[in-house]
């Protein structure tokens, strides 16, 4: 028997469903978590950012409330380019969902969520890195691969290498 699912807005009383989808997510991607330095790292950085607005974030739940999934964004303030003519990029990070929801177009149905309030918010570009994973999904939806790939510098640590 198919699962009803529906999506809603996050709050910061999810913080322990975020807190876990974004460990979980490194996780399956091959990334090493020191889990008692992330955990509450992130859960800080969500009491700060979700009530000014700048992450926002929604979860899949089941009819019975079980949260199978979820992703969010980031609103930074951006220059316009040649391919970009806003003030605001949208940065999507830690869509993810419960291995036992898999297969079922839940992060779609995130993705479709986030191009939404997009729209409705007036932003006009998204921004993403793909796993491994999700790249099919992204690039079914229209994303294509920047010809600048993203590059990072650790100034105070060492960003940990994926696993082979």
């Amino acid at each position: 028997m198919p699962i009803d699912y529906r999506v809603r807005l996050a709050t910061l009383a999810d913080a322990d469903v975020l807190v876990r989808h974004r460990a979980a997510m490194f996780t399956d991607m091959g990334v090493q978590v020191d889990r008692a330095t992330l955990d509450p790292a992130f859960r800080a950085w969500l009491a700060q950012t979700m009530p000014a607005g700048t992450y926002r974030a929604w979860l899949v739940e089941t009819a019975a409330g079980e949260v199978a999934g979820g992703g969010g964004l980031t609103i930074i303030p951006w220059p316009p380019g040649p391919l970009y003519d806003g003030d605001r990029l949208a940065f999507v990070y830690n869509v993810y969902t419960d291995a036992a929801h898999r297969r079922r177009g839940l992060a779609r149905r995130v993705m479709e969520t986030i191009h939404d309030w997009c729209r409705e918010a007036g932003i006009t570009s998204v921004a993403l890195n793909a796993s491994r994973d999700g790249k099919p999904l992204y690039e079914s939806m229209g994303y294509a691969e920047s010809p600048s790939p993203m590059m990072f510098l650790p100034i105070t640590g060492i960003i940990p290498r994926l696993r082979a």
